[in-house]
């Protein structure tokens, strides 16, 4: 392709022929402020916050959009570019809620932000607002029109991450709005819940639906027994929350940041994610041995299952029955945990710490109640969680590490990296192969089924059988492959399919500012915490087999199908959740 030399604000900077002035102007260590610009998904500039002088340019030019030529003199900081940054952010902020105070954002809201950075004190511009209703239709995401500044970002991660396309704007001019076609609530359109939108949203137009009142309701509650449960990718995230370094493992601080706001019990889905891997193995190796519906494909990730439910709901029955491991944890928690501390499941609240915001809606889904109770009561985002400590004025970073309560507390390598894309393919390839080889894989990482790459594939010999698996993160790629097995170009036995960029470690309801770079950090956290482990395959779980041999007897058993698997709906592409 070729380079090109061009000159910012005094300074020589050489990159690849097709490079933005944006981009040329982050590699010259220039800072140009953006707000509609995500790099690879939305450079659009629409939002003209990064407009800059060109010597010989007749106007300022957007450089998110604008190529980067040999022998360019470009200016950043001149008067007519400060004067225009502040004339359009003005105009942004005069049709915004002056709510900062009260808003979710306030402190992670890149508008605030920038008003801030380019000295915003008042605002020149007065006149009428356009006003749209809160949509609070979902029991994931909540939309705030109000405060949406029609960046698109949220519309290019739902068409071009996801292949949904769930939102759009429609309306034209002042009237134009971000959402479902036709104003329709989230609840009525196929939206998966998977939150990629809140995690790119600028402001607080999109964001979680707010469950910590409910949790410290319970907590303070003196009838009520709350128990908490940690996703493995939690311990990889939050840190960040509390200014610790991207990928910074804080297990140990998290569970004491958890016992200090009261909870009676701190267990680990690893415990479940284990559990998972032993009913989700024997399903296979079923499958396999008795010509059950093949591909056989994943069932942890609840964005994924909303997801087919809408698009491929011909395909239900490749997913496996189990269910997710959030959700085997409540039903375990409500039976046997209940039977053993001798606690009436009636009093028993269960609380998830989960990355995702689709775990809202797949607790509230009727089918999880095989406990005869709501089998998980609440489900709170790595940020609710952070809300909460900071309340209470817990910083984790501060506090010694604690230990997991027993026995739903203990889990092994395997149910670490369920947390990262390919994880889960990789614990139960792990179980499967020891348990029908009688010998461990010749190495316990599997590394054809890590990294980045948005599909993957490997095989694995299994006695006579060469079992052939894929690994695929984020809808579009899940679209992708399906469509491929579908038409018959692409055959595997096995599939795991993560609705989110890198797993459940880039969720939706991972800390705002989650990129590519953090999602890589906290991959590599996961698996520096699955290799310091004692125990790294599921089957060694000596707190799993107690389960067995005490409550549930043998995987896929009556008890086993009753409590840890369930069943799938068909929903239309604009059928209500």
């Amino acid at each position: 392709m070729g380079e090109v030399t061009l000159t910012i604000d005094g300074r020589q900077v050489t990159v690849p022929a097709g490079t933005s002035v944006l981009e040329a102007a982050t590699q010259a260590g220039v800072k140009i402020p953006t707000l509609c610009y995500l790099e690879e998904i939305n450079e659009i500039g629409s939002c003209r916050l990064c407009v800059v002088e060109i010597e010989g340019a007749r106007t300022l030019a957007a450089s998110c959009v604008t190529p980067a030529a040999q022998g360019m003199v470009v200016h950043t900081n001149t008067k007519q570019v400060r004067e225009a940054r502040r004339a359009v952010l003005e105009l942004i902020i005069s049709n915004h809620p002056f709510e900062c105070l009260t808003c979710v954002r306030s402190g992670s809201c890149e508008l605030q932000a920038l008003a801030e950075s380019l000295g915003i004190r008042e605002i020149r511009f007065e006149g009428a607002k356009s006003h749209h209703s809160v949509d609070e239709s979902t029991p994931s995401i909540v939309r705030d029109p109000d405060k949406c500044i029609l960046c698109r970002r949220c519309v290019a991660v739902c068409e071009q991450v996801q292949g949904v396309s769930a939102i759009n704007v429609s309306g034209r001019g002042f009237n134009s709005v971000v959402g479902p076609a036709g104003e329709l609530p989230l609840n009525d359109v196929a939206c998966t819940l998977c939150g990629q939108c809140v995690l790119v949203c600028p402001t607080g137009a999109l964001s979680e639906v707010d469950s910590t009142r409910e949790v410290w309701k319970a907590l303070a509650d003196p009838k009520k027994h709350v128990v908490v449960q940690t996703a493995p990718a939690i311990r990889v995230a939050l840190g960040e929350e509390f200014g610790m370094e991207p990928g910074s493992i804080v297990t140990g601080q998290l569970v004491a940041g958890l016992r200090a706001l009261g909870f009676d019990r701190v267990f680990d889905t690893n415990f479940t994610a284990d559990l998972t891997i032993l009913e989700e193995g024997n399903e296979l190796l079923q499958r396999l041995q008795t010509g059950g519906t093949l591909p056989m494909i994943t069932s942890c990730s609840p964005g994924w299952i909303k997801f087919i439910e809408h698009f491929y709901p011909d395909m239900l029955g490749n997913l496996s029955t189990c269910k997710s491991p959030q959700q085997m944890f409540g039903a375990i928690a409500k039976t046997y945990y209940a039977e053993k501390a001798g606690i009436d499941p009636a009093d028993m609240y269960v609380v998830s710490i989960m990355p995702c915001t689709a775990k809202k809606f797949e607790c509230e889904r009727p089918e999880m109640r095989s406990s005869g109770y709501k089998d998980v009561d609440a489900v709170l985002t790595t940020r609710e969680l952070a809300r909460m400590l900071r309340e209470a004025g817990i910083d984790p970073s501060t506090l010694e590490a604690d230990n997991y309560d027993a026995p739903l507390g203990i889990g092994t390598g395997a149910a670490v990296i369920f947390g990262a894309t390919g994880g889960v393919m990789e614990a139960a390839l792990r179980t499967v192969y020891e348990v029908v080889m009688q010998k461990e894989l010749p190495s316990l990482d599997l590394r054809e089924v890590r990294g980045f790459e948005g599909i993957k594939e490997a095989q694995v010999v299994l006695g006579d059988t060469t079992v052939r698996v894929a690994v695929a993160h984020t809808l579009a790629n899940a679209r992708k492959l399906l469509e491929r097995v579908r038409s018959g170009e692409a055959s595997y036995h096995f599939i795991e399919i993560m609705a989110c960029p890198g797993g459940c470690i880039g969720g939706g309801g991972q800390p705002i500012g989650t990129n590519t770079e953090r999602r890589l950090q906290r991959i590599e956290a996961t698996y520096q915490a699955d290799r310091e482990l004692p125990l790294r395959k599921s089957h060694e779980n000596p707190e799993v087999k107690q389960l067995y041999d005490e409550f549930l007897g043998e995987p896929l058993g009556h008890k086993s199908h009753e409590l840890l698997h369930t069943h799938y709906t068909a929903r239309g592409i604009s059928s209500k959740h």
